[in-house]
């Protein structure tokens, strides 16, 4: 992106009659007409009114570099996915009780990425909506509710999903754990017991198993086990060599299902593979996707085995207003073309392995970096007191994360002590990005009180 086009002003809704408002008007209306649980990024909150690649721009034309945006996975307002869904938007948009080529085409396409086991695909509007559906498909082939979950795991924002999110249920005004979900420790080897990469993986394995064996001291049969295939919420974790499948082939041998949740993490972002799951060598039973597939517009999908599907019939329909529509399906269409077409799986796993490597150049410079991990443009940034104790320092954290703002780079924090710098930008994100990053991170750690 050229200088020019990063600091043009703006007129923002030039294009329709919105009034444009200032921050603290908008702040006001929100606090008066909007869902009160809403928050709102940084301590004096942006108003974005425009994206482009890997920038977002406020309403003063200033451009902000987006590190954390895993929804525009092509970069925000490509051309060719806005004009995918703006073709078919002016020809037609109905449901799927119409035939329609988009829609066979997209399973098409989406198939093909996959195993062929992995063959019949439900779609949606969004991944919440995608893992509450998948529960039907566990309920109907296996006639067991019981579910193992893994801690601070976070699958959507339906009822039936803040009960099988230990990020929910345990957290601040969180209803506790049900009665028939069990939680399996996180497999971190940072912050876990065990910390052997060699060992790592069946050791925590070993607790799926636990999980499995205390719903089953309940009389409750395993029905599914349900786990992201890199860890979001939980702080940016890639699971260690072996762990997915030692874990299903115990939830397996009591009967369950094996769900791998890539609402945040499937499209190539893991760089090496195309779906994070493949890294571990395993193939789910079912597949939940969401948030990258349609660039930013409301899609979801579950894809499954015929066997599965099949038991989903009972003589009840499953219909989705908007679920595969022709323009969701358009879009979605154009976000595979430009994957393959931009090479941004590769570009993912180069730009990735970059940014790794200037992170751990940092972190030998800089002790509240107590942790890099991640694959792809997947990353996390672990930030603590001392090293040695591996103290988390959320603090510090947030301060790094409002100082990169000043300096127009956009960041977040997660995990579990929310001390976990969370780096997850569009596929565009280039090497030109990723240095300018670094250097600005490098200026922040620098003016740190623990660096001086």
């Amino acid at each position: 992106m050229s200088d020019l086009s990063r600091s043009r002003p703006l007129t923002p809704n030039v294009l329709d009659s919105v009034p444009a408002r200032g921050s603290d008007e908008l702040l006001r209306l929100r606090a008066r007409h909007l869902n009160p649980t809403l928050s709102v990024s940084y301590r004096e909150p942006l108003k974005i009114v425009r994206g482009e690649g890997a920038w977002l721009f406020d309403a003063d034309g200033r451009a902000y570099l987006d590190m954390v945006n895993n929804v525009c996975h092509v970069g925000h307002c490509h051309p060719r996915v806005v004009a995918a869904g703006q073709r078919q938007m002016a020809l037609l948009n109905t449901n799927t009780r119409y035939l329609h080529d988009n829609l066979v085409e997209y399973a098409l396409r989406l198939t093909a990425t996959l195993p062929p086991a992995l063959s019949v695909v439900f779609l949606t509007n969004s991944g919440s909506e995608a893992n509450d559906l998948a529960l039907r498909l566990v309920q109907a082939h296996v006639c067991a509710r019981g579910t193992v979950v893994v801690d601070h795991a976070y699958h959507g924002n339906l009822s039936s999903l803040i009960d099988l999110s230990p990020y929910k249920f345990n957290g601040k005004g969180g209803p506790g754990k049900p009665s028939h979900v069990e939680v399996a420790p996180m497999p971190d080897t940072y912050r876990g017991p065990c910390r052997d990469a060699a060992a790592a993986g069946a050791h925590y394995a070993r607790g799926v198993a636990g999980a499995v064996a205390r719903l089953a001291g309940r009389d409750l049969r395993t029905g599914v086990f349900l786990c992201e295939s890199l860890l979001g919420c939980g702080g940016q974790i890639v699971l260690p060599d072996g762990y997915l499948a030692a874990a299903y082939a115990a939830v397996r041998a009591s009967g369950g299902l094996c769900l791998a949740d890539e609402v945040q993490v499937g499209f190539g972002r893991a760089g090496e593979h195309f779906w994070a799951f493949q890294r571990q060598g395993v193939v789910p039973d079912i597949l939940t996707l969401g948030k990258p597939i349609a660039n930013g517009h409301p899609m979801g999908a579950v894809v499954t085995t015929p066997e599965i599907a099949a038991s989903f019939v009972s003589g009840m329909e499953y219909f989705n207003t908007y679920g595969g529509n022709p323009v969701s399906c358009a879009i979605a269409l154009a976000v595979l073309d430009v994957i393959a077409d931009e090479q941004l799986q590769q570009q993912a796993a180069s730009v990735g392995e970059f940014l790794q490597a200037g992170l751990r150049t940092l972190q030998q410079d800089y002790e509240p970096i107590g942790d890099v991990r991640g694959c792809g443009l997947f990353l996390g940034v672990e930030i603590v007191k001392d090293r040695a104790a591996r103290t988390p320092d959320s603090a510090v954290a947030r301060t790094i994360v409002e100082a990169m703002k000043q300096r127009q780079i956009l960041l977040s924090t997660d995990g579990p002590d929310d001390n976990v710098l969370k780096i997850k930008p569009p596929l565009v994100f280039s090497r030109d990005n990723a240095a300018e990053f670094l250097h600005k991170l490098a200026e922040v750690l620098a003016r740190l009180p623990a660096a001086a």
